[in-house]
């Protein structure tokens, strides 16, 4: 199996330029493409990200706007936004040679055609190798080399083994799986519930309400895990549960801060701060997905209803803790 040398990260924002740091680390040649020239200029001619101050690229570290270039690497880690992954994998397609790795990084699901990140990839791009890495890590601390820990997931265990190896620096420390729907809706579905938990926080309903907010989401997660095929070992993981409980405890976490936004009172372009957080994209489709398999998840659905201005936060809560008394399951 390939060790994977060279790889190229696409997109040079906050996440994009810590993996880049992080396979530069790991010893690989590294060629990170940012599509926004101003953002490409500034990281080529300062070689430090708008969005990590005082976090500077290794000299090593290629920046280029030439999707062709990036696309001659052995492997390439797809940091770009859940709902623009479609056009940049279209884009990729001609250009990248057969069986190359194509690794999404994005944490979501399509809207309006319900695909997850890696059905995606073999939708646009059919001689790729799906992959997906997720798990409980914030930009800020990988980029430092703080100690992490991920998962990387492909159908083929021995290409998930070797790109987690490529991947390794040490401090960042991914694990491999095949179970690629249960690492990717894993990282999807806890953005919901990270809002939840920063609504919770926002309202000051105090830290036993967000721990039962916490697991009654872990909970859901669960359901709609097992519903889509996802492995209950992967749930109880790195991109299932350790990813949950990280985002459901820090304003670091942009769901949670947008959560806490929307608790204190906030609208939801006040709380987006020009920004909205990945779970306002997957919330609705979220629960679509979940109605069509029958899947209970009443903590997601008084999130949607918020997010579409249907449901105030007040009357959402008490309507979570009205609910009929039942077993724990």
């Amino acid at each position: 199996m390939s060790a994977f040398n060279s790889i190229a990260v696409l997109g040079g924002g906050a996440w994009g330029t810590a993996l880049a740091l992080t396979a530069a680390r790991a010893g690989r040649s590294v060629t990170l493409w940012e599509h926004d020239p101003g953002h490409a200029q500034h990281l080529e001619q300062t070689r430090e990200s708008r969005f990590l101050p005082g976090v500077m690229l290794e000299p090593s570290i290629k920046v280029t706007r030439d999707l062709a270039e990036a696309a001659r690497a052995e492997a390439l880690l797809l940091v770009v936004p859940a709902q623009v992954l479609r056009s940049v994998v279209t884009s990729l397609q001609p250009l990248i040679a057969g069986r190359t790795p194509l690794i999404a990084c994005a944490k979501g699901i399509e809207h309006g055609t319900h695909r997850f990140m890696t059905e995606i990839i073999a939708e646009c791009a059919p001689n790729a190798i799906p992959a997906i890495l997720s798990g409980p890590s914030f930009a800020a601390d990988v980029a430092r080399g703080l100690p992490t820990a991920v998962t990387i997931a492909a159908s083929d265990a021995a290409i998930a083994q070797a790109l987690a190896q490529a991947m390794n620096s040490g401090s960042f420390r991914p694990y491999h799986s095949t179970d690629v729907r249960g690492v990717e809706l894993g990282g999807a579905t806890k953005n919901v519930m990270a809002i939840a938990a920063g609504i919770v926080a926002g309202r000051k309903l105090g830290a036993s309400a967000l721990a039962a907010m916490t697991t009654r989401g872990f909970v859901e997660l669960v359901r709609f895990g097992k519903a889509y095929g996802a492995r209950i070992e992967t749930m109880h993981g790195l991109s299932g549960l350790g990813d949950l409980t990280m985002c459901c405890s820090t304003p670091q976490s942009r769901n949670f801060s947008f959560g806490m936004a929307l608790g204190r009172g906030e609208s939801i372009d006040e709380a987006a701060h020009g920004k909205l957080a990945e779970g306002y994209y997957t919330a609705p489709v979220l629960l679509e997905m979940a109605q069509a398999k029958g899947v209970e998840m009443p903590i997601s659905t008084a999130v949607a209803a918020i997010l579409q201005g249907q449901l105030g936060v007040d009357a959402a809560i008490e309507g979570l803790l009205t609910r009929p008394l039942k077993a724990e399951e």
